[in-house]
């Protein structure tokens, strides 16, 4: 990896002499080939006929009748079925049954309004109900308010209701104060049960929670918490977890497969470390994205993968390599879209030029076997739309320009190429058509809302590092010029934006919605994986640690069964 100072020729034919370029010191990969020597594990006939049985089991639990004995007890089956990351195998079992909830719980126009249900129930039925796109009131929690309006004091020593009440105020929406109010009362009520409590399995949940709700969180990671902590629910389904298990185990499989191609064609097919020595290696950081935005196993991770890494070359170019010459080049030569361009550009553009096509190539030559031959068009202009974006911030950079917040936000959201990925992502799903390209490709408001939180959260972590070095002016110092502010005031503004753009995907998968909500569910993924990788720290950039962590949680540690 290179550490600065690097000189290459400006053109393919004659040299200039040699000048420092501001890199950026990226460190190392962590893992370099680690998973390329991945070798499958034969799955035994009895592990299948296991999970065939116990498959059965929870089938049987889903489908069995509703009524008012069993209500309580369905809510905590389906969403320990959702939560332990094995709901896809009972996609219309689940609809079914929260068809019925919903149905029983809204006859005679009576919204739960009764005492029938206490606090953890009524908050678990509401955040069911919200994730599934039902637009169930939030006028459900007035019978725990007081006559002033605010919760009671008496349920402060719930602290399961506490728990599940705070889980439900993350699927709020504009306008919905009792639900700000939930989330204020709930949140003071647990901090003070963690700071008081010295050592129990709640106090570990409570955490948990409070660092990462589940809403917000990276779904197969929110599975192996889940996992550790039902296993200690004294209602526990001991043949649940099983089946959970022996699952999760299955799908490693599949993903280090995927992951060992992946690596391959990094590391052997194209040695992207020794030719462009400059750039972030994160190869298995970009996988780990791609499985953060759909982990069930019909789905092809690599395209995301690759455009992943993509993306991640062009913005070191443009933010730490390249200069504002070489940039015009590039930026032309991709407008271009001709391997004839090639001759132009210096030899580390023409190597990325060159591995941009042949990706495109690649997803084109795949969507045709599927007869979709309209979806290339999509990416390529997806890709243009980038590198033009990151060459008005070059041009920003190399003028000392200071935009106002609205100019920065229209260009920073492009550049940051989560309109390339998330539009691909729907590639990756065999039943899409263009019709949903065309939907993602409008600016739909919960496409839009995942982008607006991937450019304020990268821009609150990572402006610090950034600005040690020659580089475009952040989000945070757009706000204190315009708005003259200090650098303090200017990130609680940017925090109350990123609130609201987790309101406006809360009520994008809401009914009535614009597309099934399959679709809608890769913005909410790609949202959740920037709440997991830029809530503290940039851990993409920064790949060791947590970023460490959370890998081996899902691609090396097995599950004991």
């Amino acid at each position: 990896m290179s550490n600065g100072g690097l000189s290459l020729p400006i053109s393919g034919t004659g040299a200039k002499p040699p000048f420092t370029r501001p890199t950026a010191n990226f460190h190392p990969s962590v893992w370099g080939d680690r998973f390329l020597s991945y070798v499958p594990s034969a799955e035994s006939d009895s592990r299948i006929q296991q999970a065939k049985l116990l498959k059965e089991h929870v089938r049987k639990r889903l489908v069995s009748s509703i009524d008012d004995n069993n209500f309580s007890f369905k809510l905590n089956f389906i969403d320990s079925v959702q939560r332990l990351g094995v709901s896809y195998h009972f996609e219309h079992e689940i609809d079914t049954a929260l068809s019925q909830v919903y149905d029983i719980s809204t006859k005679d126009n009576n919204i739960i309004a009764d005492d029938s249900h206490d606090l953890y129930h009524t908050a678990l039925l509401f955040r069911l109900l919200r994730q599934h796109g039902y637009r169930i009131s939030s006028s459900v929690f007035f019978k725990f308010e007081d006559q002033t309006g605010k919760f009671k004091e008496c349920l402060a020593d719930d602290i399961e209701g506490m728990l599940s009440l705070y889980e439900a105020t993350q699927l709020r929406c504009h306008g919905e104060n009792v639900l700000e109010e939930a989330h204020n009362f709930s949140l003071e009520q647990l901090t003070k049960f963690i700071t008081t409590q010295l050592s129990c399995s709640l106090v570990a949940r409570v955490q948990h929670s409070l660092k990462q709700s589940l809403r917000r969180g990276f779904p197969r990671l929110e599975t192996t918490y889940f996992l550790s902590f039902y296993e200690e629910y004294p209602s526990h389904d001991e043949k649940l977890i099983t089946f959970a298990k022996l699952d999760f185990n299955k799908l490693q499989e599949l993903y280090l497969k995927e992951l060992g191609s992946l690596t391959k064609w990094w590391y052997k097919d194209l040695d992207v470390s020794s030719n462009l020595p400059f750039t972030r290696d994160r190869i298995v950081e970009c996988y780990f994205w791609a499985l953060g935005v759909y982990f069930e196993p019909q789905y092809s991770r690599w395209i995301i993968a690759k455009l992943a890494t993509l993306g991640t070359i062009i913005d070191d170019i443009y933010d730490a390599y390249g200069t504002i010459e070489e940039l015009e080049l590039f930026t032309n030569a991709i407008d271009r879209w001709d391997i004839s361009c090639l001759v132009d550009l210096p030899k580390y553009m023409q190597f990325c030029y060159k591995l941009i096509l042949d990706v495109c190539e690649e997803i084109d030559q795949e969507m045709r076997k599927q007869g979709k031959v309209y979806c290339i068009k999509y990416v390529t202009r997806e890709i243009k739309r980038l590198v033009q974006a990151q060459m008005v911030e070059a041009r920003w950079c190399h003028s000392n320009h200071v935009p106002t917040v609205e100019e920065y936000m229209q260009v920073r959201a492009t550049s940051s190429g989560y309109p390339m990925l998330i539009t691909s992502s729907f590639l990756g799903m065999e039943d899409t058509t263009e019709e949903i390209l065309l939907w993602a490709t409008n600016e739909p408001v919960i496409i839009s809302a995942s982008i607006v939180l991937l450019r304020i959260m990268d821009d609150i972590v990572g402006d610090e590092f950034e600005q040690e070095r020659k580089h475009v002016v952040s989000s945070i110092q757009c706000y204190m010029k315009e708005y003259k502010i200090s650098r303090k005031c200017a990130i609680e503004e940017l925090r109350k934006l990123v609130e609201n753009a987790w309101k406006d995907i809360n009520n994008a998968c809401l009914a009535p919605i614009q597309v099934p909500m399959k679709f809608l569910m890769p913005a909410v993924n790609f949202a959740r994986v920037v709440d997991v990788l830029y809530k503290d720290e940039d851990i993409f950039t920064n790949a060791g640690g947590i970023m460490k962590d959370h890998i081996e949680a899902l691609l090396i540690n097995k599950m004991s069964v």
